[in-house]
């Protein structure tokens, strides 16, 4: 296994921390809170090396696709500018963040991290080439945003202390997983990286 502690070409990258998919939200994630704790550990360990970090937030319209009011399979959540659309005020994110915003266009899905955002140029700008994702939710969001990254070139290490599945079919998120490291991506936890 390739060394895992951080280093020049590593950054941070937090998958959709935001209030509608924490406890209480819109479309809340069973255990969402259990890896704001755990992210925070990211958080410091990235910031205090000066690595780059990223946060992304899905950024939807009201009228987003994937609502079910449009016909699509989720319940309304992180519309733009609202309260369930902000990060969680438990994550503690450093100063110089990079915040990508995501799935902005109202017909068109973005799961993805990197789709229709500028997050592979910026990534590239700051000489990334590896990238340590954790977030929400495991079968969705993060899985296509590595899927993505690996296919543009980046090695990809899921902090699987720091994820959380939807399960909206039971056991999506075990085979999300799989798929992931069928592809290639590295499983880490804090305990790897220090």
């Amino acid at each position: 296994m390739d060394n895992l502690i951080p280093a020049d070409g590593d950054a941070l990258l937090v998958i959709d921390v935001q209030n509608d998919f924490l406890h209480g939200g819109s479309l809340a994630v069973s255990g969402a809170e259990e890896v704001v704790p755990v992210i925070n550990h990211y958080l410091e360990l990235f910031s205090q090396k000066e690595l780059p970090i990223y946060v992304t937030r899905d950024w939807h319209p009201p009228d987003h696709c994937s609502f079910h009011a449009q016909g699509g399979i989720w319940p309304s959540h992180c519309v733009a500018g609202t309260y369930g659309a902000a990060f969680s005020e438990r994550l503690e994110l450093p100063a110089g963040i990079r915040i990508v915003s995501k799935a902005r266009v109202r017909d068109r899905d973005a799961y993805s991290a990197f789709e229709e955002t500028d997050l592979d140029q910026s990534l590239k700008h700051d000489g990334v080439k590896r990238l340590f994702a954790g977030g929400l939710a495991t079968d969705y969001c993060v899985l296509n945003t590595l899927k993505d990254a690996l296919a543009l070139g980046y090695t990809g290490v899921l902090l699987e202390d720091a994820i959380r599945a939807v399960n909206v079919k039971p056991g999506d998120g075990v085979r999300a997983l799989n798929e992931m490291r069928q592809l290639g991506v590295q499983f880490a936890t804090i305990t790897d990286l220090k």
